[in-house]
Formats: structure tokens, C-alpha cells, sequence
């Protein structure tokens, strides 16, 4: 690890989830050395899936828990 390295990682501490998470994911990316316009797409359907997952978790119906709760 070089200094700058180190540096980066102590930055990242205080850093929100996601900005970590992509450090992660670009770094994984390029240390398998995939081409470009393959990791691209990759990218680009993984993204599609996550934001249709979101949107799934969005029009679910609230739990049954919850719902029990509410109606006492």
C-alpha cells in the first residue's frame, strides 16, 4: 500500500456508504482487468436490476405485522 493509498482508505472512514461501496466496486473491477465496454453493460444491467428491485420494494404492501399493529 503506498501512501496514497493509505490516505485514500483513511478518507473513506468518514465517507457515506455509498461513495465506500463504489471505491469498492471500481477497484474489483479494475483489478481483474475486464474490458471497458464489457464491464460498461455489466454496470448498465446491474443498475436496471437494483432500480427494478427498488421500485418492487416501493409498491409492496406494508407487512402484515404492520398492519396488524395499525388496526388494533
Amino acid at each position: 500500500m503506498t501512501n496514497s493509498d493509505s490516505t485514500i482508505d483513511s478518507g473513506l472512514v468518514s465517507a457515506p456508504l455509498e461513495i465506500k461501496l463504489a471505491v469498492d466496486l471500481i477497484q474489483l473491477l479494475e483489478d481483474n482487468n475486464l474490458p471497458l465496454e464489457a464491464t460498461i453493460k455489466a454496470l448498465e444491467i446491474t443498475l436496471r436490476d437494483f432500480k427494478n428491485k427498488q421500485l418492487t420494494q416501493l409498491k409492496a404492501p406494508k407487512s402484515k405485522s404492520l398492519n396488524a399493529k395499525t388496526s388494533l
